[in-house]
């Protein structure tokens, strides 16, 4: 029987599964618009942008049937942070993000400092200069107008996925934007008042240099965001590069690449908190500090994840995954995916599957508060990944070594 001494913060996660198209690498619940092409008005040849068609109206109808479906698990929980994930979320007009919160805010008491992130992709926000067949327009007055819009809606926090700025790396990931439109996209966020915005960068891409990572992330500082997401390019089941593998730098390389990148990030004042996320003083994003930190979360949208605890233990429940099956079914029984109790075995895994990936680690106290055990229950295993120089720990404090940072994978096994 697990035990709780409280209920850990509330956040709630709103997946929109659209995207222009589906890159490579991806894993995500992402499905490609439907489109239909006509001529773009700057193009005097034959040119096509491509005018998206989806049911934004009736998606955030399903959204909010959905969320009064969850609004049991979470009676009287305030939700400090919301997280418009995708897919592509800057697809919806303001309008429909304005009308999602708006309703959200309806239904739920929102924590007064909540930060609430929007993520955002170049190729979605921002003309291009020299459109081509293959690239996305949106039908705004400007990109600055555009986030203008999210901000006012009260998106307070954007999530730019830059990846790259190496325009034939951006080739390689099958981006719909250039480096052009990266730049634009994030000096078009801060135009807009956005203080705090994340840029999304790659690194160990195809045939990529240490001298082409680190070039990126030079770049991206130059862009004075308030949070860095530098992560290693990882091949995915069910993906593209999965079937048709690329040649991606070897082991040796991508470390050299992530100690460059690290001291370049370190030098310019942003601090590593979390294996690949890097934020400037008080900017580290709270909505993924809670879910490395084992807190709940409320999940709407087609494929969402929940993780709900109350006195009986820890539930996990998903949403359908197809956008028409979720469009039809949402707020109803059969909206639901699937739900699992977590065992007393899979709450300890999952807690340091997540908690592990911290810099500081976390207070020992943590664990019984979250996974309603004690920290006993996995003492063996915490003594032998301190054998191993993976951890270091005491009654206070669990955090990974350097060492074992470096060999994440390996230190996280002993827990699975």
């Amino acid at each position: 029987m697990q035990h709780f001494a409280s209920l850990p913060p509330l956040s709630l996660y709103v997946h929109i599964p659209w995207c222009v198209h589906k890159c490579p690498y991806c894993d995500f619940n992402s499905h490609e618009v439907r489109a239909s092409r006509s001529r773009h008005p700057a193009s005097r040849d034959i040119s096509a942008s491509l005018h998206v068609k989806i049911p934004e109206q009736e998606y955030i109808d399903a959204l909010l049937r959905d969320l009064e479906q969850d609004l049991p698990r979470a009676w009287g929980r305030p939700v400090y942070s919301i997280f418009i994930g995708g897919g592509t979320p800057s697809l919806f007009s303001p309008g429909a993000i304005d009308r999602l919160l708006s309703g959200i805010r309806a239904r739920l008491p929102l924590d007064q400092n909540i930060e609430i992130t929007l993520e955002a992709n170049p190729g979605t926000v921002v003309a291009p200069a020299h459109p081509a067949p293959a690239t996305f327009v949106h039908p705004c007055t400007s990109d600055v107008e555009h986030f203008k819009g999210f901000r006012q809606a009260g998106i307070n926090r954007l999530s730019i996925g830059i990846q790259s700025f190496d325009e034939a790396k951006l080739k390689a990931l099958g981006r719909i934007h250039g480096r052009e439109e990266a730049l634009r996209a994030a000096e078009a966020a801060r135009a807009a008042g956005f203080e705090n915005f994340n840029l999304d960068l790659m690194f160990g891409l195809p045939d990529q240099t240490v001298e082409q990572a680190v070039s990126d992330v030079r770049t991206a500082i130059q862009l004075h965001p308030s949070h860095l997401s530098v992560y290693q390019l990882t091949i995915e089941p069910n993906t593209l590069f999965h079937a048709q593998p690329p040649a991606l730098p070897d082991d040796d390389v991508a470390w050299e690449m992530q100690s460059q990148l690290q001291a370049e990030l370190a030098a310019a004042d942003y601090r590593q908190y979390e294996v690949s996320a890097y934020a400037k003083p008080g900017y580290e994003c709270r909505h993924n500090l809670n879910y490395w930190k084992f807190g709940d979360y409320l999940g709407i949208g087609a494929g969402a994840h929940a993780k709900i605890t109350d006195a009986t233990g820890i539930t996990r429940l998903w949403k359908v995954k197809q956008p028409n099956d979720y469009l039809l079914y949402a707020g109803t029984p059969q909206g639901i995916g699937g739900e699992q109790k977590l065992s007393r075995h899979d709450t300890v895994a999952e807690f340091m599957l997540n908690a592990l990936r911290l810099v500081d680690g976390f207070p020992s106290p943590l664990f019984q508060e979250r996974a309603g055990v004690p920290i006993s229950t996995c003492e063996p295993k915490l003594v032998q990944a301190e054998n191993r120089g993976l951890i270091e720990w005491d009654a206070r404090t669990i955090r990974p070594t350097p060492q074992g940072r470096r060999f994440l994978n390996n230190l996280l096994e002993l827990f699975v």
